[in-house]
C-alpha cells in the first residue's frame, strides 16, 4: 500500500484512495458528509440549527459529494468477506442503499443509533440515526453476536470554550462497538471522512491500525492531536 498506517491525511478521499491497493482494508467505518434538509435539520432530526450552512441544506462545504463518487472505491479497497458501516440520515437512506448495491455491496441490515436526546422537528421528535451495515463478498459473523441492532450510546459532544469541536462529532464508544464486532487486533480500519477522529481513536484504543482522510485541515489537525498518543501498533 502506498500510504502509511495509523495516519490521518489532510486531503480529499477521492484523491487519496488511489494510493490504497485493491482488497487491502479489513473494515470501513465512516460518517460521511451528506445532504441535509433546507429547513435547518440533518434529515434525521429536523433540528433547529442556526448556522447558515444548515439553513441552506449543507452542514459542511463538502456536502455535495455523492455516494456514487466514493462507494465503488470503498468496495474496491475492502477485502472480500469484510464489513462496511456508513452513518446516514433518512433524507439520504434510499440513495445510499441503491448506490451501495450498484457498487457491489451486499446490504446486511440497518442498525439504529439511539442518541438518547430528542430533537424538535415538524414530524415527530427524532432521537436516532441509521448505521447502514454492508458486506463485500461472503457472509461473516460479527465477533459479539449478542449485540442488539439498537445501539444506545449518548450523543455527548466534546467542547472547547463552550463550543462543539465538530457539529456532527460521533461518540468514540459508538465506533468501538462497530470496530470490535467486525475486526480483530492488528486489522486495518479505513475512515474516508475522519472529522475530529472518533473512528481513529476507537481503532487505536482497540489495537487496530487505521488510515483516515479529512479535507478540512482544522479538523484533520485536531483529529491527529486527539489520537497520536493512543497508537500502539503498526
Amino acid at each position: 500500500m502506498g500510504i502509511a498506517l495509523n495516519s490521518i491525511y489532510n486531503m480529499d478521499f477521492l484523491e487519496g484512495v488511489s494510493l490504497i491497493e485493491d482488497d487491502s482494508v479489513d473494515l470501513i467505518v465512516t460518517d460521511p458528509p451528506y445532504k441535509t434538509t433546507s429547513r435547518g435539520g440533518t434529515g434525521n432530526s429536523g433540528g433547529m440549527c442556526k448556522k447558515k450552512e444548515f439553513s441552506s441544506g449543507k452542514v459542511f462545504k463538502y456536502n455535495d459529494i455523492k455516494f456514487s463518487d466514493y462507494l465503488p472505491e470503498l468496495h474496491r479497497v475492502l477485502k472480500s468477506g469484510c464489513h462496511c458501516y456508513i452513518m446516514c440520515n433518512h433524507k439520504n437512506l434510499i440513495e445510499l442503499l441503491n448506490e451501495s448495491q450498484k457498487a457491489g455491496f451486499h446490504f446486511i441490515k440497518s442498525l439504529i443509533w439511539n442518541k438518547g436526546n430528542k430533537i424538535m422537528g415538524q414530524c415527530y421528535m427524532s432521537q436516532f440515526e441509521y448505521i447502514i451495515f454492508l458486506r463485500k463478498g461472503k457472509h461473516k459473523k460479527i465477533n459479539n453476536c449478542g449485540t442488539a441492532d439498537i445501539l444506545n450510546v449518548p450523543n455527548i459532544k466534546t467542547k472547547i470554550n463552550g463550543n462543539n469541536i465538530h457539529d456532527t462529532e460521533k461518540p468514540v464508544e459508538l465506533m468501538k462497538i462497530l470496530i470490535e464486532n467486525s475486526s480483530n487486533e492488528g486489522d486495518l480500519v479505513l475512515e474516508p471522512f475522519a472529522g475530529v477522529g472518533a473512528t481513529c481513536i476507537a481503532s487505536a484504543e482497540l489495537k487496530r491500525n487505521f488510515v483516515a482522510f479529512e479535507l478540512d485541515k482544522k479538523y484533520s489537525d485536531m483529529a491527529w492531536e486527539r489520537v497520536k498518543t493512543k497508537i500502539t501498533i503498526k
